[in-house]
């Protein structure tokens, strides 16, 4: 698998279960933009976002542009 299909991989599952969580649970602004240390959402954005990131810069590199 390459490292795109891999990322791609990785932020699916995050939103399935984000998705799964809310579902179950709702959520609050709170508990999505701070959420407490150990409360399932805590590092999600953050991890989601770098993930993004990631995946941005490398189809920056793909077409030879800059971000």
């Amino acid at each position: 698998m390459s490292d795109r299909q891999a990322l791609i991989k990785e932020l699916l599952e995050l939103q399935r279960k984000f998705i799964e969580y809310d579902r179950e649970h709702g959520v609050t602004p709170e508990e999505y933009f701070v959420p407490s240390e150990d409360h399932p959402l805590h590092g999600f954005r953050q991890r989601y976002n770098e993930l993004a990131m990631k995946l941005v810069e490398q189809a920056h590199q793909d077409v030879g542009s800059h971000p």
